[in-house]
């Protein structure tokens, strides 16, 4: 009987330790649920998945408008220089007056030039005056016919050297190879001239040109005598002009080609060096995937973005063309009704899971 309470005795302290001394750990009592089936790590089932907001790939039809740049150059500039030494006797300009072509601009005094050329008059009567009479004599073979070329000889002679004075005596003049506005004089009445000294700008400013580069990638996209927009600073007017003239060749540092169009400015609205807005209207595309620009993610060998795929995050690479100032444009790596996430980009790693809001 006694080793029977014993033993009873024992068994009641081990029931009354477990009770008290060893209580039930943390992790099994939430571990299980009222079921006895485990709950997984971190709340309930689908409780990790990152919320995100999608946007849906599709086509849009866009006006591929390319934005360049320019600056206004003059048709026609020359600067006028001394083409003989001499001292200035006369200019005939008025700064920023309109000037026809032809018209006199500045004359180096002459007064040598001409006593050399009344000298060779002289000259060229008397040889003339000289060979009718060897002409005569030769007839009734009274000279040689040698003597009579010689006579012939100075009369061409003469005539070359009058000739001179003459071309020389042009260079005294300074005339406006052009139609055009006198800029600002270099030099002032009553100067010594040296040969290539510089009297003043002539500037044709009707029409202008206007100069401007446009990417290699679009060179192909703009012809001799197509139009192109012009804007200026403040005024929402557009200008049209045509395109006269292209660079043979892309600059290999900047991969760009130099454009020129010209366009009438009877009003001096464009002033040479003047910067404009040049709009150029490229080949319409009506089936470009248009996406916020947001969405891309550069990365060392190109772009990516993040799709929505069977309920997780699918990195996908892709190539970009025309970009607004809203979107951008893929020309590879998605399709029409893809689901584009567009919102915690940065945060997302591939085929994590999301929950599309």
């Amino acid at each position: 009987m006694r080793p029977i309470l014993i033993l009873g005795g024992i068994i009641l302290a081990l029931v009354f330790g477990k009770l008290f001394l060893f209580p039930k750990s943390d992790d099994e009592a939430d571990g299980r649920g009222k079921s006895g089936t485990a709950t997984p790590k971190g709340g309930k089932a689908g409780g990790g998945a990152v919320p995100v907001e999608v946007y849906l790939a599709k086509m849009e039809k866009i006006d591929n408008i390319l934005y360049a740049p320019g600056t206004v150059v003059p048709n026609e500039e020359v600067e006028l220089k001394a083409e003989i030494a001499g001292r200035l006797i006369q200019l005939n300009l008025r700064e920023g007056a309109p000037v026809k072509k032809g018209q006199l601009i500045a004359k180096i005094n002459d007064n040598e030039l001409k006593a050399q050329l009344a000298k060779l008059e002289y000259n060229a009567t008397l040889t003339r005056n000289r060979e009718e009479r060897q002409k005569k004599l030769l007839k009734i073979e009274a000279i040689s016919q040698e003597e009579y070329e010689i006579a012939m000889n100075n009369v061409s002679t003469s005539q070359a050297d009058r000739d001179l004075i003459m071309a020389q005596l042009e260079k005294t003049e300074i005339r406006a190879p052009f139609s055009g506005t006198i800029g600002l004089k270099n030099i002032s009445e009553g100067a010594y001239l040296s040969p290539g000294t510089s009297v003043v700008t002539l500037v044709q400013t009707n029409p202008v040109k206007v100069d401007f580069t446009i990417p290699e990638r679009y060179a192909r996209e703009i012809r001799l005598g197509s139009t192109v927009q012009l804007g200026l600073d403040g005024d929402a007017v557009r200008y049209p002009a045509r395109v006269v003239a292209l660079d043979p060749k892309v600059d290999e540092n900047l991969r760009t080609q130099r454009v020129r169009a010209i366009l009438p400015n009877p009003g001096r609205l464009f002033v040479p060096g003047m910067f404009v807005k040049v709009q150029v209207d490229l080949s319409d595309n009506s089936t470009a995937i248009m996406i916020p620009t947001d969405a891309i993610v550069p990365v060392l060998k190109g772009k990516k973005v993040f799709v929505v795929k069977n309920g997780k995050a699918r990195e996908v690479m892709v190539t970009t063309g025309l970009r607004t100032d809203q979107k951008i444009q893929i020309t590879e790596g998605l399709a029409t009704g893809d689901s584009l996430i567009v919102t915690g980009i940065m945060a997302l790693k591939p085929d994590v899971s999301v929950k599309v809001k």
